[in-house]
């Protein structure tokens, strides 16, 4: 089902840097079939169907290239995105993603091997962003959490903590200047970058089966929930 998005320009820079490691594998980790065609196909997919005029820029190691482009000839994919490389951390590579989009409207940074995102949790992330500058998408966690002191573990208040996942959304101003900074190594994520500029984060409420798919377990679940 189409979503229909506002005017304001949209762009998505999916970050796909995975070597297949976890998955025993050695083809990447985006690059793996999941029903019949590469994991990446299907993140992409899923915001074309959010908003078919959506800008898509795909973040790829350099040494990756040329074998996407193989791929997409291979499986007939002629969805429009633009490509760049990345560099040797998540946080290089959006910044040399972010070269590419434009300098207004609104930013989403997805993760390439996060193909079960549902177009109801890509909205919600865009609506927010719009009207707060900064969302992301968090689900509530269901198992106890303990919490790691030197060799001394505590019980904590799981009801105080979320899970965070993709796609981060926020205005393009915002999200450009918060990678105007030095990398720290606390920067986790998108909203980490943007949090140390000095701009609060909106939660929106994620879906579960937003998973970021890295072993070989994970594969079996996205193929029976997809």
């Amino acid at each position: 089902m189409q979503v229909k998005s506002d005017k304001i320009t949209e762009t998505v820079i999916i970050v796909a840097g995975g070597k297949g490691e976890r998955m025993q594998t050695d083809i990447p980790k985006q690059f793996i079939e999941l029903k019949s065609r590469p994991v990446l196909m299907h993140t992409i997919d899923v915001f074309i169907q959010y908003n078919h005029q959506i800008d898509v820029i795909v973040v790829l190691p350099e040494t990756q290239i040329e074998y996407w482009r193989k791929l997409c000839k291979k499986y007939a994919f002629e969805t429009h995105h633009q490509v760049t490389s990345g560099g040797s951390v998540r946080f290089e590579s959006v910044k040399n993603g972010l070269i590419m989009a434009k300098n207004y409207g609104l930013i989403a940074v997805h993760d390439g091997v996060r193909p079960l995102v549902s177009v109801t949790t890509i909205a919600a992330c865009f609506r927010e962003a719009k009207q707060s500058g900064a969302a992301i998408p968090v689900i509530e966690p269901v198992e106890s959490i303990r919490q790691l002191e030197g060799n001394e573990n505590l019980a904590v208040d799981r009801n105080k903590f979320r899970l965070v996942q993709t796609p981060q959304v926020f205005d393009a101003r915002i999200l450009k200047k918060a990678y105007q900074q030095d990398f720290s190594p606390l920067f986790t994520d998108d909203a980490s970058v943007v949090e140390a500029s000095g701009v609060k984060i909106s939660l929106v409420e994620g879906n579960r089966e937003n998973i970021k798919i890295t072993t070989p377990f994970d594969l079996k679940l996205a193929e029976t929930m997809l």
